[in-house]
């Protein structure tokens, strides 16, 4: 047995891939990183589908595996056992977990048309996805380390659990806040326990504190709604001349945007004469069989007083499922001339996105570049 060990650490010492990662060590990290980034990008269609659950769970079981055994490999707790020869790749499977996962959620939070205040939360994900690209001892950093999987983990729970129960509210957050939390402590009280080397490289008070600190702020972030209402995700969002349903089908009719603004579909100036109707057509997704309101606010933007004024609330129900999104409209008549904005956002007022457009009262004035789609 000894000898068949010691054939295949030889071998694994000779191996072309030992090889390039010696050379060639930091390249090799960033290469595994991106690997998770790209493989999740090509895979991944929605948060509800059952490849997509089994992917992210697989991903997040083992990124919690690998960070036990790569923690404990310093103090030689493989030596001698199967998992010696796979130590050095260790590094390299936390890094292409990390970068899997929060591929994952910026791939979900990029499905929605408009990021708004919550803008603040994806600019998170987008740095984590690529600032441990650029720190000095990145993985082998405990701080960095149990910081980064605890967000991770959290963002993880925050989708999962609203999948799972089918529900979206105030207490399903404060619920995965605290099993991501829970998890997070466990993984890290049994690996301080267990490791004498980890005992020597961090101060556990000092780890628990930054725990708890990106806890508070995170919880912070969602008490003045800077995180999106996730799984939902807002995929149009539409400001138009009129919305008609025909055969299970919403013929949306709007002003086509100028096509060097490609990230918008209609144009902000509306052209509005006295007796017509704006309407706002909206489509957000939702996991199969969550029921959720929905409400449209609008606000109209006072030069007086130099700020927003709430006009009204418009409300209607979803039912998760659809692919392109549960559809739903609302109108006003009697609009005022200026800009507006109508907000996108739950019954918790968690924002899914903000539409703006400003309101160009002439009679004599026509639409430019009518089109007509079907959602």
């Amino acid at each position: 047995m000894k000898r068949l060990i010691a054939k295949y650490r030889i071998k694994y010492r000779n191996s072309p891939l030992r090889y390039f990662i010696e050379r060639h060590q930091k390249a090799a990290l960033i290469l595994f990183f991106i690997g998770g980034f790209t493989f999740d990008t090509l895979t991944l269609a929605r948060i509800d589908r059952l490849y997509d659950l089994s992917v992210l769970c697989i991903h997040m079981i083992s990124l919690t595996i690998t960070l036990y055994l790569f923690n404990m490999s310093k103090d030689g707790k493989w030596k001698g056992t199967f998992l010696e020869r796979f130590e050095d790749y260790f590094p390299f499977a936390i890094q292409f977990f990390f970068g899997a996962l929060t591929s994952a959620y910026v791939v979900y939070f990029s499905r929605s048309v408009s990021l708004s205040r919550t803008a603040s939360f994806f600019v998170i994900l987008i740095f984590l996805l690529f600032a441990n690209e650029f720190l000095k001892e990145r993985i082998s950093n405990k701080y960095l380390q149990f910081s980064v999987y605890f967000f991770i983990s959290l963002t993880f729970f925050s989708f999962m659990i609203p999948v799972f129960l089918r529900d979206m509210n105030n207490n399903i957050f404060i619920l995965s806040g605290l099993v991501s939390l829970s998890i997070t402590l466990l993984l890290i009280i049994i690996i301080y326990k267990l490791s004498p080397s980890t005992r020597t490289e961090i101060h556990l008070g000092k780890l628990l504190g930054l725990i708890f600190s990106i806890y508070l702020i995170i919880n912070l972030f969602y008490v003045l709604k800077l995180i999106p209402p996730v799984p939902m995700a807002l995929q149009e969002g539409i400001v138009a001349h009129d919305v008609s349903v025909v055969d299970g089908n919403y013929e949306v009719t709007y002003e086509a945007n100028d096509n060097y603004m490609f990230w918008k579909d209609y144009r902000s100036k509306f052209v509005f004469k006295p007796g017509e109707r704006v309407y706002i057509f909206s489509s957000v997704f939702a996991p199969t069989a969550l029921e959720k309101s929905i409400i449209h606010r609008w606000e109209w933007f006072n030069p007086k007083t130099d700020e927003w004024q709430h006009i009204e609330d418009i409300n209607y129900e979803i039912t998760g499922g659809r692919d392109d999104g549960f559809r739903g409209y609302s109108y006003k008549s009697n609009i005022i001339e200026g800009k507006w904005k109508v907000k996108v956002i739950t019954i918790e007022e968690l924002i899914l996105g903000v539409i703006k457009f400003e309101i160009v009262v002439d009679a004599n004035k026509e639409p430019k570049h009518l089109v007509k789609r079907k959602f």
